[in-house]
């Protein structure tokens, strides 16, 4: 009787569960901004939450560059987590929101002198959720002219 191979050892440790998803999944998510006329990707480390981004840029001579913005302010590391990408439907923004599926929490994420900077994380309370609190239209007495605004 012949000993079971590193392979077959290795397949069978697999199959009883000895190696998470995690480590073979990829380390990085990559959205493109929502904005339809730039061309910015904005790459995000799955465990850490850091975010940095990159765009084509044209340089006289070349074919063009990659140029790529690093972690700035808020940016950077977070508290181990799973961190995505999501791009708003909005056609003009250029920033991204930076989400964590086990929190809930987010952020927003833009390019800002030359440094890819994020708004503080946070979660929306139940007292301040559009879905838990209708919002009230003003009234606006006849003839006034006025038009409702929003609080």
């Amino acid at each position: 009787m012949r000993p079971f191979g590193t392979a077959a050892l290795i397949f069978a440790a697999m199959a009883l569960g000895g190696f998470s998803g995690h480590a073979l999944a990829a380390s990085y998510d990559f959205v493109p901004a929502p904005q339809t006329d730039l061309n910015r990707i904005y790459r995000i480390d799955r465990i850490t939450g850091e975010v940095s981004s990159c765009q084509y840029g044209l340089q006289e001579g070349t074919i063009g560059v990659t140029l790529c913005f690093s972690a700035g302010e808020g940016a950077g590391p977070q508290a181990p987590g799973e961190y995505g990408l999501v791009a708003s439907r909005h056609e003009r923004e250029g920033g991204v929101f930076r989400v964590n599926y086990r929190t809930g929490q987010m952020s927003i994420c833009y390019v800002f002198d030359e440094r890819v900077v994020c708004t503080p994380q946070t979660t929306p309370s139940p007292a301040t959720s559009s879905a838990a609190a209708p919002v009230s239209t003003p009234s606006v007495s006849p003839g006034t002219g006025a038009s409702p605004q929003r609080p």
